[in-house]
């Protein structure tokens, strides 16, 4: 458990380390949706759906946001925010591309860096989990525990802290 510990505590911290500015950026442009007339609109896939349920149900749910649903119909007014364990995830860039082709401006996160990620070069910002593969050591020595739903939920909640800032100003 302590080697658990200690190595989720150094991929949280990577993460701050290696994304604060585009967590920022990311609290920015959500916030953009809220001030104005739009919603922020949460298209989460695979076990990252546990950022939109924590987003739009839990105790302190993140103001503006409604859950993406395909078909659903999305203005320049709105801002997007994609969570997807990979940044190849056919239906993530399914919808990254249509965002973009129609010019809404969204946010990312999943585990790939930036370079040659497609992902990312569509976004107008991106955070990276750096998960690519597991924490530990497994006892057949491949590597085990990727706690990508753990990361994707701190992410969540270290832009939502500056949103928060940016968004109670003008409520």
């Amino acid at each position: 458990m302590k080697m658990l510990t200690t190595q989720i505590s150094g991929l949280l911290q990577r993460i701050i380390g290696n994304n604060e500015d585009s967590i920022e950026e990311t609290a920015r442009l959500l916030a953009q949706a809220t001030i104005g007339e739009g919603q922020v609109i949460l298209a989460c896939f695979g076990e990252m759906k546990a950022v939109q349920l924590v987003a739009t149900e839990g105790v302190d749910k993140l103001v503006g946001a409604v859950t993406y649903k395909p078909g659903m119909k999305i203005g320049s007014e709105d801002r997007v925010w994609i969570f997807t364990r990979s940044s190849r995830d056919e239906e993530a860039l399914s919808l990254a591309r249509t965002l973009a082709d129609e010019f809404i401006p969204f946010a990312a996160v999943s585990s790939q860096n930036a370079e040659d990620n497609e992902l990312a070069e569509l976004a107008m910002t991106y955070i990276s989990t750096g998960l690519t593969r597991g924490l530990l050591p497994g006892e057949d020595g491949n590597r085990i525990v990727e706690p990508q739903a753990l990361a994707a939920l701190f992410i969540y909640e270290a832009v939502k802290i500056s949103y928060d800032e940016m968004v109670s100003e003008d409520y």
